[in-house]
């Protein structure tokens, strides 16, 4: 029998709840405490999963030897401080979405989670639904060919957030969801950002991402907290197969069409010019199976898989770090009146110089 690992809760708010009812339902984990300075709060979830401790200080909670990692739910403000802490303190470390509020907190966690030869693992949920694994697993087999675009919407009638915009809190997700697909990860060339605000609520309300990829593909990304329908779907096109995930239908969230458009070269008139003929293939269209297991029910799982493994979590660090430079960039380029802001390939803000790109 395999020891389990103990962790703790940070955060009782929102999402914390939903962390630690999966932590206490796995096999892999024991949830030992909930910590949250709302003690009433705290107290509540801890009821739910047997009366385990409640914690008002979080360096009380670090001090404790029974504790192996920590689940952090608290606003991504205070992720980078929480995360530090409990890195110096050696427990290994999940994050809820975002990883931190800027990519250079982003990347200090990052560094102390590797100096301590620790995990550190961003909770990216969407990238553990059965759909999104199936999705990876087709992409990364070649089942769509090679990727031509991207489109993403998330749209809902949502909570105005006091503390980010509409991209910093629902992109998020799409993004993450990118990065898991793509081989290699989610490594633009540069984001482009349109937003508007018609509430006048002094942050974006609508925002539109466009994501030039390599190979001239390009993803396009949709979040809107005033729509009064919810839709949350994406389409992948290849040049072999088009993927379209539809995560509100649970009867068909996946539909996978052999449909696309052919592009031949031929000469003209013996000439060596080159024109391009059009064909249309229309295949058929099928549903893959999926499995119905819960996404942090597999989270939970693969986060104590990668501290047995002593290996990257599939969502580590540095997925989070790639999803946080296309946020900023967004955010530059939102700026800048929508301009394209470039990127490096590492994923830093460069200046475009005539047509070299400098690093900032």
């Amino acid at each position: 029998m395999i020891a389990k690992l103990r962790i703790a809760v940070i955060g009782a708010g929102y999402w914390g709840p939903n962390l630690a009812r999966n932590f206490d339902a796995s096999p892999d984990w024991d949830l030992v405490a909930v910590c949250d300075r709302d003690r009433e709060r705290a107290q509540l979830v801890a009821d739910r999963h047997g009366g385990v401790r409640v914690v008002t200080a979080l360096n009380e909670l670090l001090a404790a030897d029974d504790i192996d990692a920590v689940a952090i739910a608290t606003p991504a403000a205070t992720h980078h401080e929480i995360a530090c802490a409990a890195l110096a303190a050696g427990k290994h470390v999940m994050v809820e979405k975002p990883l931190a509020d800027t990519a250079e907190r982003g990347e200090d966690m990052v560094r102390t989670a590797a100096a301590a030869g620790l995990i550190l693992m961003a909770d990216h949920t969407y990238c553990y639904t059965p759909a999104v694994l199936k999705m990876r697993e087709l992409v990364r087999e070649g089942a769509l060919g090679d990727i031509l675009f991207i489109d993403s919407v998330r749209i809902n009638l949502g909570l105005v957030q006091p503390d980010v915009d509409v991209f910093w809190d629902l992109a998020p997700h799409d993004l993450s969801i990118i990065d898991f697909l793509l081989p290699g990860g989610l490594r633009p060339t540069g984001v482009a950002a349109q937003g508007a605000d018609p509430l006048g609520a002094g942050k974006a309300c609508i925002g539109y991402l466009t994501i030039p990829l390599a190979n001239e593909a390009i993803a396009h990304v949709h979040v809107n907290w005033l729509s009064p329908t919810k839709i949350r779907r994406m389409v992948i096109g290849g040049t072999t197969r088009t993927l379209v995930w539809d995560d509100l239908n649970p009867q068909q969230r996946l539909s996978v069409y052999d449909r696309g458009v052919d592009l031949t070269q031929q000469s003209v008139d013996g000439i060596d010019r080159a024109a391009s003929m059009v064909s249309y293939r229309l295949g058929d269209t099928w549903s893959p199976a999926l499995s119905e297991r819960e996404a942090l029910a597999v989270m939970a799982e693969e986060f104590a898989a990668s501290i047995r493994e002593q290996r990257p979590a599939r969502t580590d660090g540095e997925a989070g770090l790639r999803v946080l430079a296309v946020l900023e960039a967004a955010s530059r380029s939102l700026a800048n009146e929508g301009k394209l802001s470039l990127l490096t390939e590492n994923g830093a803000p460069a200046l475009d110089v005539g047509r070299t790109a400098v690093v900032l």
